[in-house]
């Protein structure tokens, strides 16, 4: 149900941005931190999770709907996942979990002049992942493909974006720096309840199109 209203909202302010006064497009290339967060019977691995070092490549596209608000249209491509450490109950030695999906946020921002806030749901499709493990007290692993049923990977996941930035205006293009944090909603698993979080560090030049 969470997800299924998440994508209703998406869909709605994908239909506002249609009034637009302004665009802007981007083209995104950023760097990408997350990690799982367990709840249940697996909450104790939060103690073993480290996070893992991803990429994020895509589109987007700003649309003003009045003089301090716009809605921001993404669609991109991710690699991200997460690390337990080893001497975690799941798997005993070192395991990292990658995972390649593509997201569709939709975020309302208000701006401060330079600056701004957003805020707004995503939806995510889980492409392929990979589960690599390591044998307690070695260094030889074994790598597993995610298995996508109902005792494996969910395809759809669902979460908030909420985030800042600042944008500089240079002569012919802006500069903008953008910090972006991502809570999953639903479990990208069905035996074991893990949510996607991750931290988004990117730097954007774009050009804005004439009114």
């Amino acid at each position: 149900m969470k997800h299924k209203i998440l994508f209703a909202f998406v869909l709605t302010a994908a239909a506002l941005s249609t009034h637009a006064q302004k665009v802007t497009f981007d083209l995104l290339i950023n760097q990408v931190n997350s990690y799982m967060a367990y709840r249940g019977v697996h909450q104790n691995l939060n103690h073993y999770r480290q996070n893992y070092a991803g990429l994020q490549a895509g589109i987007s596209l700003e649309t003003t709907i009045g003089p301090e608000c716009s809605i921001v249209n993404e669609l991109y491509w991710a690699m991200k996942g997460s690390v337990l450490r080893e001497g975690n109950t799941l798997t005993t030695g070192k395991s990292s979990l990658r995972i390649s999906t593509i997201e569709l946020p939709v975020l309302a921002r208000i701006h401060f002049g330079n600056l701004y806030v957003n805020t707004g749901p995503y939806g995510s499709y889980l492409l392929s992942g990979r589960i690599k493990t390591e044998a307690y007290g070695s260094t030889a692993a074994a790598q597993t493909k995610l298995a996508f049923n109902n005792s494996g990977f969910n395809r759809w996941e669902a979460g908030l974006q909420a985030g800042a930035g600042y944008a500089f205006n240079l002569v012919r293009t802006i500069l903008t720096v953008d910090f972006r944090y991502t809570y999953g909603l639903t479990s990208l698993s069905s035996d074991i309840e893990r949510y996607n979080r991750t931290y988004i560090i990117g730097v954007r030049i774009s050009r804005p199109s004439r009114k």
